[in-house]
């Protein structure tokens, strides 16, 4: 069976009955779920028994920092190896981790530098798994209903994204082992997905050889196509500044009174908006070239930066974010769409890695970037400066004709 085969068998079967996708999706969406569960408990847990908010924001930075430094070689690992393999391992390395972290608080012997290994592994995992779970999605489904099964894979994004802190906060007031026990729980959900699901998971026949830079190759091959490198560079400029919006609207809302609660529920905008969103990837990419969609999501998001800034408050806030996310995953799914028409097969895991990586990259430097703005001015102001950064970044690709008039097939 090949790569081609394996989609054509399913091209009439309707994606809801697509036994293979299905489990696969229910399996990417338990270990999302899990790893948000645990992106919230582990801060929650190292600050409860360091008081050290620190060390607490360490966690994410080790995290962040595996999948960044990982990031290339997981492309190139998942263009060279068999694919299903890779997400068992994967997945079997996320399972290992959590329970060794239920197992050390149980005995009461968690210690730092154990749950930093724990950051690192779970970084690591998502450099490696991404491409390769992406890959599987490619090989499991037909062409023509690619972009229906990743707007269903945004649904999973955000709804692990809305359910995980909530959920990691309740499971811990059941006891500090209790959301690690059930991050074991959804690893092993997502393992036993890897294992009851084949598919054509070797490489194509050109695999790149062990030649020096094949890592960088598919970044190399995003920057030389004009359709691919506006999206890319757009995107990471979202996530940069999206970010460091995040961290500004916290500050307003703590200077303006806002509880923890609604504080939380207030940054809850964004995943409800990225909800909104994913039904609404199919109907913008009818109406929108890719140009065309590029440019409105990354303009309203500019527009959104501000709308906190104007109306301070848990409302304004999180109308903001969730017209920020709203155009959100019709942009990822674009993204997507793009590299599985016009990256050749044999590259297509280093360009996912390297569109991840970049994206990923953007999440710290916009926190550390508000941080030392927040420093200094008021949270209104840093909320303008990065609506303002951001339009200055978009007017160029606006006035250039190129990539306004691209088309899906061309």
């Amino acid at each position: 069976m090949t790569a081609t085969t394996a989609p054509d068998r399913t091209a009439a079967v309707p994606l809801r009955r697509n036994r293979r996708f299905q489990l696969l999706w229910a399996g990417s969406a338990s270990a999302m779920l899990g790893t948000c569960v645990a992106d919230t408990a582990y801060p929650l847990l190292l600050l409860a028994t360091t008081g050290s908010p620190t060390v607490a924001g360490a966690f994410g930075a080790v995290q962040f920092g595996a999948s960044v430094l990982f990031g290339l070689h997981g492309g190139a690992v998942a263009d060279r190896h068999d694919r299903r393999r890779i997400l068992i391992l994967a997945d079997t390395a996320r399972l290992l981790t959590a329970l060794s972290v239920a197992l050390a608080l149980a005995a009461g012997r968690l210690t730092v530098p154990h749950a930093l290994l724990a950051a690192a592994v779970i970084g690591a995992t998502m450099a490696y798994g991404g491409p390769s779970r992406m890959l599987a999605l490619r090989a499991v489904v037909p062409p023509e209903q690619l972009r229906q099964a990743l707007s269903q894979d945004e649904l999973r994004v955000n709804g692990a994204a809305l359910a995980g802190p909530p959920l990691a906060g309740f499971l811990l007031g059941l006891g500090r082992a209790v959301p690690f026990l059930a991050t074991v729980l959804t690893s092993g959900l997502a393992l036993g997905a890897s294992l009851a699901v084949r598919f054509d998971s070797r490489p194509g026949a050109q695999a790149p050889a062990r030649e020096r830079g094949a890592a960088f190759a598919g970044l190399r091959y995003l920057f030389a196509h004009r359709v691919l490198r506006g999206t890319v560079l757009v995107a990471a400029a979202l996530n940069l500044t999206g970010s460091a919006m995040l961290l500004a609207v916290m500050v307003l809302l703590r200077e303006h009174g806002t509880s923890q609660a609604g504080i939380g529920l207030a940054l809850t905008g964004e995943a409800v908006g990225g909800l909104l969103g994913a039904l609404l990837v199919s109907r913008l990419h009818r109406l929108l070239s890719p140009g065309a969609l590029l440019l409105a999501v990354a303009w309203s998001a500019a527009a959104a930066f501000a709308v906190p800034a104007a109306a301070a408050g848990p409302v304004a806030v999180f109308a903001g974010l969730a017209l920020t996310s709203l155009g959100v995953p019709a942009l990822r799914v674009m993204l997507d769409v793009l590299v599985f028409q016009r990256v050749p097969e044999e590259m297509r895991g280093r360009a996912m890695a390297g569109t991840m990586t970049l994206l990923m990259a953007g999440l710290p430097l916009g926190t550390m970037a508000a941080g030392l703005l927040l420093d200094r001015l008021p949270a209104a102001t840093v909320l303008v400066l990065l609506a303002a950064a951001l339009a200055a970044a978009l007017l160029p690709l606006t006035l250039g004709r190129g990539l306004r008039g691209t088309g899906w097939n061309g």
